[in-house]
């Protein structure tokens, strides 16, 4: 439709250039008759006219074809330029939609061109610049350059790469240099706490320089690593030193007695450990065993004293402590102290060594005598006249013993097999096996408890034969025993009434207390002559009783006595 319009638009304006020429034609004939120019001379002007409208219609035309010639060119030097650039961005070729004009073709091709040619440009300089990214962090870190064929033009997947690949280096770096940092910091530590000053120039390039500077590879940091490692150990033997010379000093304190005021006088070395610490912790050792040399027989008897608290704790034997014959030494010689030092510190390291199991067997000694004690006040008499609940709390603790004895032996046993294994020893307490150590002891406390209860039935028996034979002992409060006293003049009241009736019943009710003694007066015969009442005894009263009779004012011993210093006044 538009088409056709500009056609009928083009027609109209041709028409219309022919009726404007026509009409100057005309009005040049005009003019030309007004003129008198004749009429060849007017063909000649026409000649003329027509000649300069055909010149510059083909001057017009010749401009329009080169103008032609141009936009075809221009079209072919686009097309090429373009299929140039879709290969070197690896982008699809162009391809014009639908028909169109020259010039507009060549507009298209020319837009296309230059869009083109932007993002070319675009590339190449976010290449450089990866590049020159690439080139300054590779340095940094020591690494190869990112391989890429600077001279064409990368693709939108290789710039992807690129970039992926600098930001992965932008990352190392800033790992690297975090711990490059901290591993700095902690070397200047060191090197500060061991008064320690860079002697090498990779130290020096570390402690000194910039830390921009710094070259961030692997190897780098491999070597400070090892340079840490190497000043921490040497940080922590030199701490261990001033902990072992702290310990010695301690330990000379201790056998030395050197007072409170003087110890504070160091205390400011005793912790720390730097170089001047250590020194000064050295010089106070040197001083103390110049002290310990001039006071030799004080300080091994503090040595005795601490190797005694070894013994009982490794629950040496009395073979195993007599067996360190320097012991029992009294020459206080230098050799003397080393040989009890050099025990002090085999003893102190057998402990440490088996400290767990020595603790499991001192748990299980304490808690046997805490059973021990127990069973001794479950057999007590006196125990039912405790208050306060003591009797249950004891029932429970002795039954809650007997349940965590057997079961801590087993854990030890248990320790104790895997110990032996691990060693190829026995391990002893108080010179013998610690399970036969506990075998012998549960012995031991049966045995006593057999014992015991002989003791008991031995005892019971010899009471009852004595009462058979004396009499009981009363058993009357002892609120009413002391109502009448025992004194041989109220006895010598008793009439002979009341005598001969005690002696027809054979049998006696004293004031002292409630209980009937048989009296000991031999009874009369059925027949025959007659025996006199005032008799004295056929069996004599000892004159101390048993040691199992009670010795109180109303006991039958004592009655027994009266009555027989009674029957002999009255003789």
């Amino acid at each position: 439709m538009l088409l056709a319009s500009l056609l009928l638009f083009s027609e109209v304006l041709a028409e219309e250039s022919i009726v404007c020429l026509q009409k100057a034609l005309n009005h040049l004939r005009e003019i030309w008759e007004l003129i008198g120019i004749p009429e060849d001379q007017r063909l000649q002007r026409t000649e003329v006219v027509k000649k300069h409208i055909k010149d510059l219609l083909d001057m017009m035309i010749a401009e329009e074809e080169s103008l032609k010639e141009r936009l075809i060119k221009s079209i072919s030097i686009c097309q090429k330029e373009l299929n140039t650039l879709c290969s070197e961005l690896h982008v699809e070729p162009f391809q014009e939609e639908g028909e169109t004009t020259i010039l507009q073709l060549e507009k298209d091709l020319r837009t296309q061109v230059e869009l083109m040619r932007k993002q070319k440009k675009e590339r190449k300089q976010e290449l450089k610049l990866l590049q020159e990214q690439d080139q300054e962090l590779c340095e940094i870190l020591c690494l190869p350059h990112y391989d890429v064929d600077s001279s064409s033009v990368p693709s939108l997947e290789e710039l992807s790469q690129f970039r992926q690949h600098v930001a992965t280096l932008r990352e190392t770096k800033a790992s690297r240099r975090e711990e490059f940092v901290n591993i700095k910091r902690q070397i200047i530590l060191c090197m500060e706490e061991l008064d320690h000053t860079p002697d090498t120039s990779f130290e020096r390039d570390v402690v000194c320089e910039d830390e921009d500077a710094f070259c961030l590879s692997l190897e780098n940091i491999a070597t400070l690593q090892k340079l840490l490692r190497q000043l921490e150990m040497r940080k922590s033997q030199n701490e261990a030193v001033c902990e072992g010379l702290r310990a010695q000093i301690r330990e000379l304190w201790d056998r030395l007695q050197i007072p409170a005021e003087e110890r504070e006088a160091v205390a400011t070395v005793m912790s720390g450990s730097k170089a001047k610490v250590r020194k000064a912790l050295q010089l106070e050792v040197d001083r103390l065993e110049e002290l310990k040399m001039q006071n030799m027989k004080k300080v091994i008897e503090a040595i005795r004293v601490e190797l005694a608290q070894y013994w009982d704790q490794c629950f040496y034997s009395q073979e195993q402590r007599q067996a360190f014959g320097p012991y029992y030494a009294e020459d206080y010689t230098e050799n003397l102290l080393q040989l009890h030092d050099a025990e002090i510190v085999r003893l102190r390291n057998y402990y440490e060594v088996h400290k767990e199991l020595f603790e499991g067997v001192q748990k299980w000694e304490e808690s046997w005598r805490l059973f021990l004690e127990f069973e001794r006040k479950a057999s007590d008499p006196s125990r039912f006249t405790n208050r306060g609940g003591n009797l249950l709390k004891e029932e429970k603790q002795r039954a809650k013993l007997q349940k965590i004895l057997p079961k801590l032996e087993e854990e030890l046993k248990a320790r104790i097999e895997m110990w032996e294994q691990e060693h190829s020893q026995a391990f002893v307490v108080n010179g013998q096996k610690f399970m036969e150590y506990v075998t012998e002891q549960w012995e031991m406390h049966r045995m006593e408890k057999e014992r015991a209860k002989q003791e008991r039935q031995l005892k019971n028996k010899k009471q009852t034969e004595t009462e058979m034979l004396y009499g009981s002992a009363p058993r009357t409060p002892s609120k009413r025993r002391g109502l009448v006293p025992n004194t041989p003049g109220k006895v010598r009241k008793l009439n002979t009434t009341t005598m001969s009736n005690a002696t027809a019943n054979s049998s006696i009710r004293p004031v002292f207390g409630g209980t009937i003694y048989r009296s000991p007066v031999s009874r009369l015969p059925p027949s025959g002559s007659k025996v006199s009442m005032y008799a004295p005894c056929t069996r004599d009263i000892p004159s101390t009783p048993p040691a199992h009779l009670p010795r109180g004012p109303t006991s039958s011993f004592e009655f027994l006595r009266t009555l027989d210093s009674v029957f002999r006044e009255m003789l």
